[in-house]
């Protein structure tokens, strides 16, 4: 699989289990501890998928999901929330998450989220690859 995933979360368990179980999957992991870290290693080297925590202190998930709208970034977001409201879910999803994952969660329910995502998005790759064959 090897699909580079980008962690955020001010929680160290929480990158550290996420982490465990993605790398288990076979995803290369990089864990940033706040959106200033996220944004960093999203312009060095942009990550396939972001799975990003909302409640963070200074700047919320929401704000690192405004900044990639802002830029274009087009990088697929997991939301991960203790408090999964539908007004959060909803702008979550204007702002392009892909799919959403209420904490506490099993290592089981994160790798099922993140194989449904990469599914959804190989699907989606094909077109963009054959679109080179004409060079």
């Amino acid at each position: 699989m090897g699909m580079r995933v980008l962690v955020v979360d001010d929680e160290a368990i929480v990158l550290k289990s996420c982490q465990a179980v993605l790398e288990a999957e076979g995803c290369e992991v990089v864990l940033a501890g706040s959106v200033a870290a996220a944004l960093a290693f999203i312009d060095a080297e942009p990550p396939a998928l972001l799975l990003v925590d909302v409640k963070m202190p200074v700047q919320d998930g929401m704000h690192l999901m405004r900044c990639l709208k802002q830029r274009g970034s087009g990088i697929p977001v997991v939301i991960m929330s203790g408090y999964p409201t539908s007004a959060t879910i909803r702008e979550a999803e204007d702002l392009g998450a892909v799919a959403f994952i209420s904490k506490p969660f099993t290592p089981d329910e994160l790798a099922a989220t993140v194989r449904s995502v990469q599914k959804k998005l190989q699907k989606e790759e094909p077109h963009a690859q054959q679109e080179n064959f004409g060079d």
